[in-house]
């Protein structure tokens, strides 16, 4: 019989989580759940998502029900609310589940993997231009797509969310290697996403700053040694494939890192900067920029700690 999606549960409506949730529910909306917590729920009931200027109403569920198995699982929150939602998700999974980890980074596969099984989880990503959160308010342009994949290839999994995808008239790409797509984005996002939150730059700043492509192609370089140690295929092409990313970006957009710096949130420097350390540590490859990111970053955030222990004068 062939495997069929029809029931679909939603993990994260941030930036990224809310452009799918909101194509989906257009699609079949009496299929869709949106997994909340509590405190979740009553903020979204009281204060719903904008998204373009419209709210986004959905069905909630919570992660103590268990009257609804899900087929396809995308999770599209941070990186730092991975676990929780790990646990969370376990009342919705049936034999013939599928994940999808929108998260940025080359980890989260594998961490989802160790709770419920390889075979459960495809590669996947999400690229297009930046979707710019302000609180419940996210804009977005609409060039997406859900990039996917297995390293079997074309197989029953990959057909069934391609299969959805179709119905659902949601722009996709299966790569004919999904690992090297995964670290090609990668290598993208730990260049760009970390130095633009120090440095405060949008995609088109630092496009047009010869001295940041410099920068930027020595973090790649890290990342590509790493990345071939890794055994991902193709390796020495990741950064000249890297600086023809950023050279695509849009102009005015921002990196989500840079959007979290100046929000206030935390960041996801432990996936990007952390990942690259923990990495060369472990095959012995120096990481002297990631190291050096790292650090300034969580300098950031500590400042940002620290201003909001410290009560403003009267």
């Amino acid at each position: 019989m062939k495997r069929e999606i029809k029931n679909i549960l939603v993990c994260g409506i941030g930036a990224v989580g809310s452009i799918y949730a909101d194509k989906i529910q257009k699609f079949c909306p009496d299929n869709l759940r949106v997994l909340v917590d509590d405190s979740r729920l009553k903020r979204y009931e009281q204060n719903p998502i904008i998204f373009n200027g419209r709210e986004l109403n959905f069905n909630y569920i919570l992660p103590s029900d268990n009257n609804f198995k899900a087929d396809l699982i995308i999770i599209a929150t941070k990186f730092d609310g991975l676990n929780e939602v790990i646990n969370n998700i376990k009342n919705f999974i049936s034999d013939n589940t599928i994940i999808l980890s929108l998260l940025n980074g080359v980890t989260s596969e594998e961490i989802i993997a160790q709770a419920y099984g390889r075979d459960k989880v495809l590669y996947s990503y999400f690229i297009g231009h930046s979707a710019v959160r302000t609180g419940r308010n996210v804009v977005h342009d609409d060039y997406n797509i859900l990039v996917f994949g297995s390293e079997n290839g074309l197989d029953e999994r990959v057909l069934a969310v391609k299969d959805f995808l179709d119905k659902a008239h949601i722009k996709y790409e299966i790569p004919a290697d999904i690992k090297y797509s995964l670290w090609r984005k990668f290598v993208l996002n730990v260049s760009t996403n970390q130095p633009s939150a120090i440095l405060k730059m949008t995609f088109g700043e630092m496009q047009e700053n010869k001295v940041f492509v410099q920068f930027a192609t020595k973090i790649m370089q890290e990342v590509a040694n790493i990345a071939k140690a890794e055994g991902v295929h193709n390796s020495e092409n990741l950064v000249k494939d890297g600086l023809e990313a950023l050279a695509m970006m849009c102009p005015e957009g921002k990196t989500s890192m840079l959007q979290d710096v100046e929000a206030g949130r935390p960041t996801e420097v432990d996936m990007f900067a952390g990942t690259i350390i923990r990495l060369g540590k472990k095959h012995n490859i120096p990481t002297p920029y990631n190291h050096a990111l790292y650090e300034m970053i969580q300098i950031i955030q500590e400042n940002q700690n620290i201003k909001t222990r410290i009560p403003c004068s009267a």
